[in-house]
Protein backbone atom coordinates (compact mmCIF):
# COMPACT_ATOMS: atom_id res chain seq x y z
CA UNK A 1 0.00 0.00 0.00
CA UNK A 2 1.55 3.33 -0.54
CA UNK A 3 0.82 6.49 1.34
CA UNK A 4 0.04 9.63 0.70
CA UNK A 5 2.21 12.70 2.32
CA UNK A 6 1.31 16.56 1.87
CA UNK A 7 3.85 19.31 3.61
CA UNK A 8 4.07 23.16 3.32
CA UNK A 9 5.86 25.71 5.48
CA UNK A 10 4.27 27.68 7.78
CA UNK A 11 4.50 30.63 10.09
CA UNK A 12 3.70 29.44 13.70
CA UNK A 13 0.82 31.17 14.12
CA UNK A 14 -1.00 29.54 11.40
CA UNK A 15 0.00 26.00 11.98
CA UNK A 16 -2.87 25.40 13.93
CA UNK A 17 -5.24 26.50 11.16
CA UNK A 18 -3.29 24.20 8.58
CA UNK A 19 -3.35 21.05 11.04
CA UNK A 20 -7.12 21.48 11.47
CA UNK A 21 -7.59 21.49 7.51
CA UNK A 22 -5.57 18.20 7.46
CA UNK A 23 -7.43 16.58 9.91
CA UNK A 24 -10.48 17.71 8.09
CA UNK A 25 -9.18 15.51 5.42
CA UNK A 26 -8.74 12.38 7.27
CA UNK A 27 -5.21 12.28 8.11
CA UNK A 28 -3.96 10.07 9.77
CA UNK A 29 -0.85 11.53 11.09
CA UNK A 30 0.15 14.93 11.15
CA UNK A 31 4.07 15.75 12.45
CA UNK A 32 5.60 19.68 12.49
CA UNK A 33 9.60 19.87 11.92
CA UNK A 34 11.82 22.73 11.92
CA UNK A 35 12.59 24.47 9.08
CA UNK A 36 15.72 26.08 8.98
CA UNK A 37 17.84 23.78 12.16
CA UNK A 38 16.30 26.64 14.77
CA UNK A 39 17.02 25.49 18.51
CA UNK A 40 14.21 25.68 21.13
CA UNK A 41 15.50 25.15 24.66
CA UNK A 42 13.24 26.43 26.96
CA UNK A 43 9.75 27.07 26.21
CA UNK A 44 7.27 29.24 28.03
CA UNK A 45 5.57 27.00 30.85
CA UNK A 46 2.16 25.55 29.26
CA UNK A 47 3.07 26.50 25.77
CA UNK A 48 3.33 24.27 22.63
CA UNK A 49 6.66 26.67 21.06
CA UNK A 50 7.25 26.23 17.23
CA UNK A 51 10.05 27.17 14.90
CA UNK A 52 9.82 30.85 12.95
CA UNK A 53 9.84 28.40 9.92
CA UNK A 54 7.52 25.08 10.10
CA UNK A 55 6.81 22.32 8.07
CA UNK A 56 3.53 20.75 8.93
CA UNK A 57 3.29 17.39 7.22
CA UNK A 58 0.11 15.20 7.07
CA UNK A 59 -0.01 11.59 6.36
CA UNK A 60 -2.84 9.55 4.35
CA UNK A 61 -3.17 5.73 4.30
CA UNK A 62 -4.04 6.09 0.59
CA UNK A 63 -3.41 8.09 -2.78
CA UNK A 64 -6.75 8.95 -3.90
CA UNK A 65 -8.23 11.97 -4.99
CA UNK A 66 -4.87 14.40 -4.42
CA UNK A 67 -5.74 17.28 -6.57
CA UNK A 68 -9.43 17.25 -5.08
CA UNK A 69 -8.06 17.29 -1.40
CA UNK A 70 -5.18 20.28 -1.89
CA UNK A 71 -7.65 22.45 -3.65
CA UNK A 72 -10.41 22.13 -0.74
CA UNK A 73 -7.71 22.92 1.95
CA UNK A 74 -7.03 25.62 -0.29
CA UNK A 75 -10.51 27.02 -0.31
CA UNK A 76 -10.95 26.36 3.40
CA UNK A 77 -7.30 28.56 4.30
CA UNK A 78 -9.01 31.09 2.23
CA UNK A 79 -12.53 30.94 4.43
CA UNK A 80 -10.61 31.06 7.37
CA UNK A 81 -7.69 33.32 6.72
CA UNK A 82 -9.19 35.35 3.23
CA UNK A 83 -6.03 38.36 3.83
CA UNK A 84 -3.22 35.46 3.83
CA UNK A 85 -2.43 33.17 0.75
CA UNK A 86 -2.20 30.03 1.41
CA UNK A 87 1.46 28.36 1.84
CA UNK A 88 2.41 26.12 -1.27
CA UNK A 89 1.19 22.56 -0.18
CA UNK A 90 3.54 19.61 -1.52
CA UNK A 91 2.65 16.01 -2.74
CA UNK A 92 4.28 13.05 -2.10
CA UNK A 93 3.39 9.10 -2.64
CA UNK A 94 5.63 7.30 -0.28
CA UNK A 95 5.77 3.21 -1.14
CA UNK A 96 5.01 1.18 1.90
CA UNK A 97 7.78 0.29 3.86
CA UNK A 98 8.13 -1.11 7.27
CA UNK A 99 8.78 1.81 9.21
CA UNK A 100 8.33 0.84 12.97
CA UNK A 101 11.49 -1.62 11.64
CA UNK A 102 13.14 0.96 10.48
CA UNK A 103 12.69 3.44 13.39
CA UNK A 104 13.88 0.67 15.47
CA UNK A 105 16.87 -0.03 13.63
CA UNK A 106 17.80 3.77 14.38
CA UNK A 107 18.36 2.68 18.16
CA UNK A 108 21.53 0.73 19.34
CA UNK A 109 22.72 0.48 22.94
CA UNK A 110 24.45 3.04 25.11
CA UNK A 111 27.05 2.91 26.67
CA UNK A 112 27.19 5.09 30.07
CA UNK A 113 30.40 5.39 32.14
CA UNK A 114 32.13 2.16 33.02
CA UNK A 115 29.56 0.09 33.84
CA UNK A 116 26.14 1.27 32.71
CA UNK A 117 23.71 0.23 29.19
CA UNK A 118 20.72 1.71 28.45
CA UNK A 119 19.25 -1.24 25.99
CA UNK A 120 16.37 -0.94 23.56
CA UNK A 121 13.94 -3.96 24.54
CA UNK A 122 14.61 -5.16 20.60
CA UNK A 123 18.19 -5.76 21.67
CA UNK A 124 20.41 -8.44 23.27
CA UNK A 125 22.56 -6.99 26.06
CA UNK A 126 25.90 -6.38 24.48
CA UNK A 127 27.53 -7.24 27.77
CA UNK A 128 25.25 -9.88 29.97
CA UNK A 129 27.41 -8.70 33.09
CA UNK A 130 26.99 -5.03 32.75
CA UNK A 131 24.37 -3.13 35.06
CA UNK A 132 21.51 -3.21 32.02
CA UNK A 133 19.01 -0.38 31.94
CA UNK A 134 15.79 -2.09 29.36
CA UNK A 135 14.55 1.15 28.02
CA UNK A 136 12.93 1.91 25.03
CA UNK A 137 13.09 5.02 22.98
CA UNK A 138 10.14 7.60 23.67
CA UNK A 139 9.20 10.98 22.38
CA UNK A 140 8.60 12.71 25.78
CA UNK A 141 10.29 11.69 28.61
CA UNK A 142 14.69 10.78 27.03
CA UNK A 143 16.47 7.64 27.01
CA UNK A 144 19.78 8.55 28.00
CA UNK A 145 20.86 9.90 23.77
CA UNK A 146 20.92 13.91 25.19
CA UNK A 147 23.75 14.79 26.94
CA UNK A 148 22.04 16.05 29.74
CA UNK A 149 20.99 12.78 30.44
CA UNK A 150 24.13 11.25 29.07
CA UNK A 151 26.26 13.60 31.62
CA UNK A 152 23.82 12.35 34.91
CA UNK A 153 24.13 8.71 33.61
CA UNK A 154 27.93 8.70 33.88
CA UNK A 155 27.55 10.55 37.51
CA UNK A 156 25.58 7.99 38.89
CA UNK A 157 27.46 5.10 37.60
CA UNK A 158 30.63 6.78 38.96
CA UNK A 159 29.46 6.75 41.85
CA UNK A 160 28.86 3.34 42.34
CA UNK A 161 32.10 2.43 40.79
CA UNK A 162 33.57 4.33 43.77
CA UNK A 163 31.28 3.12 46.12
CA UNK A 164 29.18 6.05 46.61
CA UNK A 165 25.95 5.21 45.75
CA UNK A 166 25.31 1.64 47.41
CA UNK A 167 22.71 1.42 50.06
CA UNK A 168 21.73 5.29 49.72
CA UNK A 169 18.53 6.29 49.04
CA UNK A 170 18.16 8.52 45.86
CA UNK A 171 15.83 11.60 44.41
CA UNK A 172 15.07 12.37 41.09
CA UNK A 173 13.44 15.25 40.84
CA UNK A 174 11.60 15.68 37.13
CA UNK A 175 12.00 12.15 36.71
CA UNK A 176 10.31 11.92 33.23
CA UNK A 177 10.69 8.36 32.45
CA UNK A 178 12.55 7.89 35.30
CA UNK A 179 15.59 6.63 33.49
CA UNK A 180 17.58 8.49 36.50
CA UNK A 181 16.19 7.23 39.30
CA UNK A 182 15.69 3.28 37.90
CA UNK A 183 19.69 3.59 36.97
CA UNK A 184 20.34 4.63 40.15
CA UNK A 185 18.69 1.60 41.62
CA UNK A 186 20.14 -0.81 39.32
CA UNK A 187 23.79 0.38 40.30
CA UNK A 188 22.92 -0.36 43.93
CA UNK A 189 20.57 2.12 45.82
CA UNK A 190 18.70 1.03 48.00
CA UNK A 191 15.66 2.89 47.09
CA UNK A 192 14.36 5.85 45.26
CA UNK A 193 11.92 8.56 44.63
CA UNK A 194 10.94 9.96 41.59
CA UNK A 195 9.02 13.48 41.09
CA UNK A 196 7.16 14.96 38.48
CA UNK A 197 4.41 17.37 37.48
CA UNK A 198 3.07 15.51 34.47
CA UNK A 199 1.21 12.17 35.55
CA UNK A 200 2.22 11.14 31.61
CA UNK A 201 5.72 11.37 33.25
CA UNK A 202 5.00 9.57 36.75
CA UNK A 203 3.38 6.43 34.47
CA UNK A 204 6.24 6.23 32.01
CA UNK A 205 8.79 6.32 35.40
CA UNK A 206 6.37 3.29 36.94
CA UNK A 207 6.28 1.26 33.42
CA UNK A 208 9.98 1.17 32.75
CA UNK A 209 10.37 0.27 36.51
CA UNK A 210 7.86 -2.44 35.93
CA UNK A 211 10.37 -3.39 32.86
CA UNK A 212 13.49 -3.31 35.31
CA UNK A 213 11.92 -5.21 38.42
CA UNK A 214 12.73 -2.41 40.43
CA UNK A 215 9.08 -1.66 40.97
CA UNK A 216 9.27 -1.99 44.71
CA UNK A 217 12.29 -0.12 45.44
CA UNK A 218 10.52 3.13 43.43
CA UNK A 219 8.22 5.45 44.86
CA UNK A 220 6.47 8.24 42.85
CA UNK A 221 4.59 11.36 43.43
CA UNK A 222 3.73 14.53 42.53
CA UNK A 223 5.93 17.59 43.83
CA UNK A 224 3.77 18.72 46.62
CA UNK A 225 3.73 15.31 47.93
CA UNK A 226 7.74 15.22 48.48
CA UNK A 227 8.41 14.10 51.99
CA UNK A 228 10.10 16.29 54.11
CA UNK A 229 13.05 14.77 54.32
CA UNK A 230 17.24 14.52 53.07
CA UNK A 231 18.79 12.44 50.73
CA UNK A 232 22.15 10.73 50.10
CA UNK A 233 21.55 11.09 46.15
CA UNK A 234 20.00 13.84 44.32
CA UNK A 235 19.70 14.73 40.77
CA UNK A 236 17.75 16.96 38.76
CA UNK A 237 17.61 16.77 35.10
CA UNK A 238 15.02 19.59 34.09
CA UNK A 239 15.83 23.24 33.11
CA UNK A 240 17.78 25.92 33.87
CA UNK A 241 14.77 28.51 34.62
CA UNK A 242 13.03 25.61 37.07
CA UNK A 243 16.29 24.77 38.79
CA UNK A 244 16.92 28.68 40.18
CA UNK A 245 13.21 28.96 40.94
CA UNK A 246 13.09 25.80 42.69
CA UNK A 247 16.97 26.11 44.09
CA UNK A 248 15.63 26.21 48.04
CA UNK A 249 13.28 23.36 47.53
CA UNK A 250 15.96 21.02 45.53
CA UNK A 251 18.94 22.40 48.04
CA UNK A 252 17.09 21.56 50.63
CA UNK A 253 16.38 18.02 50.11
CA UNK A 254 20.01 17.01 50.27
CA UNK A 255 21.46 15.65 53.40
CA UNK A 256 24.66 16.56 55.06
CA UNK A 257 26.97 15.44 53.54
CA UNK A 258 24.96 14.40 50.26
CA UNK A 259 25.54 14.91 46.57
CA UNK A 260 24.03 16.70 44.25
CA UNK A 261 23.88 16.75 39.85
CA UNK A 262 22.09 19.27 37.85
CA UNK A 263 21.61 19.20 34.13
CA UNK A 264 19.51 20.48 31.50
CA UNK A 265 21.74 24.01 31.36
CA UNK A 266 23.01 25.54 28.79
CA UNK A 267 26.86 26.41 29.26
CA UNK A 268 26.15 30.51 29.59
CA UNK A 269 23.10 29.87 32.28
CA UNK A 270 25.93 27.88 34.40
CA UNK A 271 26.99 30.94 36.20
CA UNK A 272 23.31 31.81 37.67
CA UNK A 273 22.41 28.36 38.42
CA UNK A 274 25.72 27.34 40.35
CA UNK A 275 24.49 31.55 42.68
CA UNK A 276 21.41 29.87 43.50
CA UNK A 277 22.79 26.58 44.97
CA UNK A 278 25.86 28.19 46.79
CA UNK A 279 23.22 30.87 47.99
CA UNK A 280 20.85 27.76 49.17
CA UNK A 281 24.29 26.32 51.38
CA UNK A 282 25.31 23.71 49.13
CA UNK A 283 29.87 23.74 48.10
CA UNK A 284 29.09 23.61 43.88
CA UNK A 285 32.44 22.25 41.50
CA UNK A 286 32.79 23.75 38.30
CA UNK A 287 30.48 22.70 35.40
CA UNK A 288 31.08 20.04 33.26
CA UNK A 289 30.68 20.16 29.89
CA UNK A 290 29.26 18.73 26.73
CA UNK A 291 27.80 20.00 23.32
CA UNK A 292 26.92 23.04 24.76
CA UNK A 293 25.38 21.63 27.81
CA UNK A 294 26.59 21.40 31.33
CA UNK A 295 26.12 18.92 34.64
CA UNK A 296 26.81 20.77 38.02
CA UNK A 297 27.71 18.98 41.16
CA UNK A 298 27.56 20.02 44.36
CA UNK A 299 27.63 18.70 48.10
CA UNK A 300 25.91 19.79 51.28
CA UNK A 301 28.46 20.27 54.28
CA UNK A 302 28.34 18.21 57.02
CA UNK A 303 27.01 19.65 60.14
CA UNK A 304 29.52 20.48 62.85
Amino acid sequence: MSWLQLKARIAPDHAEILEHLLMEEGACAITLQDAEDQPLFEPDLGSTPLWSETVLTGLWDGTEGIEAMRERVKAGWAALIPDEPCPEIEVEILEDRDWAREWMDGFEPLKMGQRLWIVPSWHDAPEQDAVNLMLDPGLAFGTGTHPTTALCLEWLDGLAVAGKLAQHSVLDFGCGSGILAIAALKLGAVDALGTDIDPQALQASRENAQRNDVSDQLTLCYPDRLPDAGYQIVVANILAGPLVELAPQIAGSVAPGGLLALSGILAPQAGEVLDAYREAGLIMEEPTERDGWVRLNGQRPLMG
